[in-house]
């Protein structure tokens, strides 16, 4: 039961003594059904890592998908220049160039199919975006939240509009709460960060917590080898707080790290949050516990900028 019991008490310290225990007794199946992977890696990184990062769609050509493209295109042309390909979202979206996820299960059928993501990492290593924050308002997961379905009625966060969330950090001006009808015609103002389209997780409920895990396993199980945790900042609310860098956003991320650690070790979390460098660096926790490495907006122009003073 190695990790288990790190598990079970980062869900304690995130949720509470009763919740937690609950939110680990939902996750714990989807743990220990998983097929545990040994570690091969000496090292997470070197000097001959190079990771390309491209839509699906990047290229195109007559009579084949655009994925079986790339990787035509990857195999002859990039094969001694880069070792891993990091696909930006690849699944069916409503709006936001894929990070408005509708299905986090599937591969944009417009895109290709997991057998051809699959066929690319027999060649390359795999980067998915892991979009953790937030969910489709045009998917199924946001129809069951309106129905009030079982497992699926605490999914997005129901605030009063009336509610002061001056405190709250924003990365876009666009409004903070959006206005849904449920199914019974009740009103409901949810929390949307990044658009009225984009519909927040709330991760409050161990039933998002369970289902995201399940996420996160998939994309293992299909291949992935690193997983960028996109817009992790803002992923647990508290009113009356600025909403970013929580205790329990960084103890989430560990959570995560945790699971990793038991079933698939050798899989490394990169953190997306786009903020200045020591909040960024803060996702390293103690250099084991949290993310391996984080994602820096700022290094590609660093690059340009140098490379055009020195040439």
């Amino acid at each position: 039961m190695e990790g288990i019991e790190e598990i079970k008490r980062l869900a304690k310290r995130i949720y509470g003594e009763d919740k937690g225990e609950q939110a680990f007794h939902k996750i714990l199946p989807l743990i220990e059904g998983f097929p545990v992977q040994k570690s091969k890696r000496t090292g997470y990184f070197s000097e001959k890592d190079v990771v390309l990062i491209t839509y699906g769609d990047t290229l195109n050509q007559e009579g084949e998908t655009p994925l079986a493209t790339l990787h035509g295109f990857a195999n002859e042309f990039l094969k001694d220049a880069i070792s891993n390909i990091h696909f930006l979202p690849f699944f069916p979206y409503s709006s936001d160039d894929g990070f408005s996820v509708m299905d986090f299960f599937e591969i944009d059928p417009e895109l290709g199919t997991w057998k051809e993501v699959a066929s690319i990492g027999q060649d390359f290593e795999l980067m998915f975006d892991y979009v953790v924050n937030h969910f489709s308002s045009k998917g199924q997961w946001f129809r069951n939240y309106l129905e009030g379905q079982d497992g699926f009625a605490e999914f997005a966060m129901e605030v009063d509009p009336a509610t002061d969330l001056s405190m709250v950090t924003r990365p876009r001006s666009l409004p903070l709460l959006s206005e849904y009808k449920k199914k019974d015609w009740q009103t409901v103002h949810l929390w949307t960060t990044f658009s009225a389209d984009q519909i927040d997780f709330n991760f409050k409920s161990p039933d998002v917590l369970a289902k995201m895990i399940e996420v996160l396993l998939f994309y293992v199980e299909q291949g992935a080898t690193i997983l960028r945790l996109d817009a992790i900042a803002y992923l647990w609310k508290e009113i009356g707080t600025n909403c970013i860098h929580l205790s329990q956003t960084h103890d989430m991320v560990k959570l995560f790290q945790a699971i990793l650690d038991r079933v698939a070790p050798d899989v490394i979390i990169i953190t997306e949050t786009n903020v200045p460098h020591d909040e960024n660096i803060s996702y390293l926790g103690d250099g084991r516990d949290e993310a391996q490495m984080v994602y820096n907006f700022t290094l590609p122009p660093q690059w340009l900028n140098f490379y055009y003073k020195v040439a």
